[in-house]
């Protein structure tokens, strides 16, 4: 969908068009209300908090939806005493999905590919404790935790890991309206960057943008509108 269609759409929803009164919307106003509603319908909907209470990979739909999201990047690890950690991760992260890799040991010329899971921060020394739960280059698992904006990934000393491949859910890409500031980077946009999504999750996006700038504008019947329409449509 192309900018000029999704701008008229919009202000329809609105009843702003060709509104010269005090509450006339600028094109920065549409462009920063898009991009948050495209955020925020993207943490919801991989969180599980919709009307569905579907979440990551638990429908078809969902599955759809957001698949364009899904980013995979090979990052290197560096050795520390009991762990390897990741450098920060990419500006674009948005959301943890998977990480997997090959470990090695001194005395087994074979790689083996590991079983890497999410851990808590608070549950480390537990982990690492437990005969069941520790990194085991034998059954091939271990974990990881996020701290610090890097991945670590525990090995007790017991192999090696030099690189992982990490997959995530990337930011959704904001658009931008040619010859409108972009509030974000306050330069003026010489291009126009359209929506990645479909068409028709880009309507959804649509009425998303339509409630946060009729909250704005304290247009209640709008928002109330706008807000159903958002998870009819999910």
């Amino acid at each position: 969908m192309n900018n000029t269609i999704l701008q008229l759409k919009i202000k329809q929803r609105l009843n702003k068009i060709a509104s010269h009164d005090y509450d006339n919307i600028e094109c920065w106003q549409i462009v920063e209300s898009f991009n948050k509603g495209q955020s925020d319908w993207c943490r919801r909907n991989l969180h599980g908090m919709n009307t569905k209470q579907e979440g990551d990979e638990q429908s078809k739909r969902r599955i759809d939806d957001l698949q364009i999201l899904l980013t995979e990047v090979t990052i290197p690890l560096s050795k520390h005493d009991k762990y390897v950690e990741s450098p920060t991760l990419p500006t674009n992260y948005f959301e943890w999905k998977r990480l997997s890799a090959e470990a090695t040991t001194e005395c087994c010329d074979n790689t083996r590919n590991m079983v890497i899971y999410l851990a808590e921060v608070g549950n480390v020394d537990e982990l690492l404790r437990d005969k069941n739960k520790q990194p085991s280059f034998e059954w091939g698992e271990t974990f990881c935790i996020l701290q610090g904006n890097r991945i670590r990934v525990y090995t007790n000393n017991e192999f090696t890991l030099e690189e992982a491949s990490l997959t995530y859910y990337r930011q959704p890409r904001r658009i931008e309206i040619a010859g409108c500031v972009d509030p974000y980077t306050q330069n003026t946009s010489v291009v126009d960057v359209e929506c990645e999504f479909k068409d028709d999750l880009t309507e959804v996006f649509i009425d998303e943008a339509a409630k946060i700038l009729a909250g704005d504008l304290e247009s209640l019947n709008q928002q109330q509108i706008a807000g159903t329409q958002v998870e009819t449509n999910n």
